[in-house]
């Protein structure tokens, strides 16, 4: 029979960058497991995140437009598959290591709140809540029926620094991180003009002129600004004349997207629904369910558990169930 764990180890030592995480050098699990016949310890970790529930919950939860009327318009599990096609991109030019970058990928967002960050801040306001550490709390032990993923310690240093104040332990850690922040930018951007929110020419001429005028045209720009920057390297980032820009042009969306735009304006209706949720958790603890209730962690961090694991519409549902009288009727 082959040994496909050793084959596995050939392979990634003979193709892959010396600058690469090889899965033998991996520091490995919590709970050691047999290896699997066919597939690397980081593809296992792949798809664990990619049958959890966590993972489906994402297509019902809002990226940054709350509830747009249409069907093009991205939602978390979309910008997750996006984020991980870029990476591979990048990480396979590289030479990096694909089933580990793709493991990153696909769980770097599962923490997030119904509604995006509008949610992220709610929670902020009674309790420390971060989206990164909230995904790694879910596959460390929300899932599973609170048995947790058992992942390996590279997949969980990803997710955990996925955000930018993040410093991954490994290089395709970093790739992540960047994809990431390419992703949203652009579908962002794709988003905005669809919705109009802005239009192409009101992007300033300097990131034009550096990315190009359409999403394909500044992703490749990005894209090849990083293989080229980082190739050979034992690095993973752009240029510092692209980071400049890539960050100047989010600069610009915050500014004119993100914060102030008529597609943000329901945005506070969000936040105090969130706001309001946590306080009737809070003080009405028995109506958690015992999957979150019996976690051995404080009541805030039950609360936050448990509201977090929500979608925009099961959010409302709730919120609905409890604020909004029930008709009567006798029979």
């Amino acid at each position: 029979m082959i040994d496909y764990t050793a084959l596995t180890y050939e392979i990634e030592e003979k193709y892959l960058s010396p600058f690469a995480q090889k899965t033998a050098l991996s520091k490995g699990r919590k709970e050691p497991l047999e290896p699997h016949p066919t597939r690397s310890e980081y593809a296992r970790d792949r798809d664990r995140i990619i049958h959890c529930k966590a993972f489906r919950r994402l297509k019902h939860k809002t990226q940054v437009f709350l509830a747009p009327e249409g069907d093009h318009y991205r939602t978390r599990l979309t910008h997750t598959l996006e984020v991980s096609q870029i990476a591979r991109s990048i990480g396979r030019a590289l030479r990096l290591n694909e089933d580990l970058i793709e493991a990153i990928s696909l769980g770097h967002d599962l923490g997030h709140t119904p509604y995006g960050h509008a949610g992220e801040r709610a929670l902020n306001c009674f309790t420390h809540f971060e989206h990164n550490e909230q995904s790694l709390r879910v596959v460390d032990f929300l899932e599973y029926e609170g048995k947790g993923m058992n992942l390996t310690y590279e997949v969980r240093d990803g997710i955990l620094n996925h955000t930018s104040r993040g410093n991954a332990c490994t290089l395709e850690g970093h790739v992540v991180a960047w994809s990431d922040r390419i992703a949203y930018i652009n579908h962002d951007i794709d988003d905005a003009i669809r919705g109009g929110i802005i239009k192409n020419e009101d992007i300033p001429k300097e990131f034009r002129d550096a990315f190009g005028e359409k999403t394909g045209k500044r992703l490749n720009s990005m894209i090849m600004d990083f293989i080229g920057n980082s190739y050979g390297k034992n690095a993973a980032s752009p240029s510092d004349e692209f980071k400049l820009m890539i960050n100047g042009l989010r600069k610009w969306m915050f500014e004119n997207v993100y914060v102030s735009s008529e597609a943000k304006a329901e945005e506070g209706k969000a936040v105090d629904m969130i706001k309001f949720l946590y306080e009737y958790f809070y003080f009405h603890k028995d109506r958690i369910p015992r999957e979150f209730l019996d976690m051995d962690s404080t009541l805030e961090q039950k609360v936050c558990d448990y509201i977090a694991m929500m979608s925009d519409t099961f959010a409302v549902k709730t919120f609905e169930d409890i604020t909004v009288p029930k008709s009567w009727s006798k029979l």
